[in-house]
C-alpha cells in the first residue's frame, strides 16, 4: 500500500460530511481533486470504503474502521509536529473547546490575543447546542467548554468570565411603548422559544413558570438564536434573547427592548472543564492566559450597549 497523508485527511473528511461535495468544500478543494484522491485510495483496497444510494454517500462498516485508524495516524502526524515547534521553544499544541451557539459572540475575544501570541496553536472551536457541548465534555472530546448554565449532573470546574443579560426582545416596528410593563404582558404576547434542551429556552421558561404566567398557546420554536433573532427582526414575535447576541441590531435601532419587570435574567458566561482533567500544556496556557487577562478582554470587548 502507498497511500498520503493527504489522501487520509481527504478521506476522513469525506466520511465526517458523508459528501464529497462538502468535504471539497472544508477542505478548500475542488470536487474533481477530491473525487480523485478517494478514487485513488479507494484502489489500494480490496473491500469498498464507501458506496452511494441513490445520491446519498454512505460509509461502509469497514470504511469507518479505516477513518478511525486514519484519525489516529493524523492526529500522530500532528503531534510530532507540535514537538517539533516545542523543542524550539514554541508553545504549540491542539485547542479543544465547544461553545453553546450563543458563545461564538463571547469565546473568539477570550481567543485572538492568545492565537497571536502562539501561533503554533491548531485551535478547534465546535459552536452546537448544550446537549452537544455536555457530550463533548462527557466524551473527554474538547479542553474546555463555553456555557451560560452550569451543567447539575456533570462534576466540572468553572471560571466565570463575564455575565450574561438576558432581556425581552421586539422588533423596531414594535407598537409597544417604553414603560415599565408587568410580567402579565407576556401572556398575550407571540413568543418564540429556543428548541428544548437549549440553555436560553431554559432560562426563558424558568423565568416564564417562576412568575406563574400561563402557558404560551400562540408561540414558535427555533433551532438558534441567529433564527429567533431574525424572526423578531421579521416582525413575528418577541422573544427573551442574550444581549450579547444583539448589540448590533440595538445600536442600529433594528430591534428594541421592551422593559419587563423582572428582567433583565442574569446569569454567566462560564468556562468550564471536566473536575481533574490533565490539562495538555497548551491548554495550560490558554487558562492562564483568560485569567490574567480576563478583565482587560472585558473592558475592551464588552460592555452595555
Amino acid at each position: 500500500m502507498n497511500y498520503t497523508l493527504h489522501q487520509l485527511r481527504i478521506f476522513l473528511k469525506v466520511t465526517q460530511t458523508e459528501s464529497v461535495t462538502k468535504a471539497a468544500e472544508e477542505l478548500h478543494l475542488t470536487q474533481p481533486a477530491v473525487s480523485i484522491q478517494l478514487k485513488n485510495f479507494q484502489e489500494q483496497f480490496s473491500v469498498p470504503l464507501t458506496e452511494v444510494i441513490g445520491r446519498q454517500l454512505y460509509v461502509t462498516d469497514f470504511g469507518k474502521e479505516i477513518a478511525e485508524v486514519a484519525d489516529e495516524i493524523l492526529n500522530q502526524v500532528s503531534a510530532i509536529n507540535h514537538r517539533a515547534l516545542s523543542f524550539k521553544g514554541e508553545v504549540t499544541g491542539r485547542l479543544k473547546i465547544s461553545v453553546v451557539s450563543t458563545g461564538k459572540y463571547v469565546m473568539p475575544y477570550f481567543l485572538t490575543d492568545f492565537i497571536k501570541k502562539y501561533p503554533g496553536v491548531d485551535l478547534r472551536m465546535d459552536v452546537t447546542n448544550k446537549m452537544g457541548v455536555l457530550n463533548s465534555l462527557e466524551n473527554n472530546e474538547v479542553d474546555f467548554s463555553l456555557v451560560s448554565i452550569l451543567p447539575p449532573m456533570l462534576q466540572v470546574d468553572a471560571l466565570e468570565l463575564l455575565e450574561n443579560k438576558l432581556y425581552l426582545i421586539g422588533s423596531s416596528a414594535s407598537e409597544l411603548g417604553d414603560e415599565i410593563y408587568s410580567t402579565d404582558l407576556l401572556q398575550n404576547l407571540p413568543l418564540i422559544f429556543r428548541e428544548r434542551g437549549s440553555g436560553t429556552r431554559q432560562t426563558m421558561e424558568g423565568f416564564i413558570l417562576n412568575q406563574n404566567i400561563p402557558f404560551q398557546k400562540k408561540r414558535m420554536e427555533l433551532t438558534s438564536n441567529e433564527a429567533v433573532k431574525q424572526a423578531v427582526l421579521a416582525g413575528l414575535g418577541y422573544s427573551i434573547m442574550p444581549i450579547i447576541g444583539i448589540k448590533n441590531e440595538l445600536r442600529e435601532a433594528r430591534l428594541r427592548i421592551i422593559r419587563v419587570r423582572g428582567l433583565p435574567i442574569v446569569t454567566s458566561w462560564n468556562l468550564i472543564w471536566v473536575k481533574k482533567k490533565k490539562h495538555s500544556p497548551i491548554a495550560d496556557a490558554f487558562l492562564n492566559h483568560v485569567k490574567k487577562n480576563k478583565q482587560e478582554i472585558i473592558r475592551k470587548w464588552f460592555g452595555e450597549v
